[in-house]
């Protein structure tokens, strides 16, 4: 259901862009966020803190991308998605709290050394996206970058996730 709620005004966006244009796709969806918000709300289903950062972003920079006429407003908005939460994975490091291992310990047990480079692999990796986010923003079409955000960074998503599943499988046992 999570993956639904997260992806679905990313495909959404992806398909409106494909048979219009950057601002009728950006405006389904900060919709289709709004109405996914609404409807957890509504079913007294828990919306998480990454969910609402993500529609307060969308309604932010959507809206500037339609009031301004700018596109450049929505193709910045996932780098700094990627930087807040490669900050907010980072600044509790310094109190000795993994914001990782509070939402994964239910699921597999670590020691403390393990947790801490798990989350720094993630700091990393949101630092990443962000940047390629930007550089393909600024140095690649609207039609690529758009192509590039559906199918690009969900393969790379994948694929850093399969390999911290093959990292973490070796403590499983520990």
């Amino acid at each position: 259901m999570r993956f639904f709620i997260d992806w679905l005004p990313i495909i959404l966006f992806f398909l409106v862009f494909k048979y219009s244009d950057i601002f009728y796709a950006t405006g389904a969806a900060m919709v289709a966020s709004i109405i996914l918000i609404g409807a957890l709300k509504l079913f007294n289903k828990p919306v998480e803190k990454v969910q609402w950062a993500g529609l307060i972003m969308i309604v932010l920079f959507g809206g500037l991308t339609i009031i301004l006429r700018d596109e450049q407003f929505i193709k910045l908005k996932p780098t700094v998605l990627y930087f807040v939460l490669a900050l907010t994975l980072f600044i509790p490091q310094f109190f000795k709290k993994y914001l990782i291992k509070s939402l994964l310990e239910k699921q597999i047990s670590l020691p403390e050394e393990v947790w801490k480079k798990l989350n720094f692999s993630w700091i990393l990796f949101f630092v990443f996206l962000g940047c390629l986010n930007f550089y393909v923003a600024s140095k690649f079409s609207t039609d690529f970058w758009v192509e590039f955000k559906l199918f690009g960074m969900l393969a790379i998503t994948l694929l850093f996730t399969i390999i911290q599943a093959i990292w973490l499988a070796r403590f499983k046992n520990e």
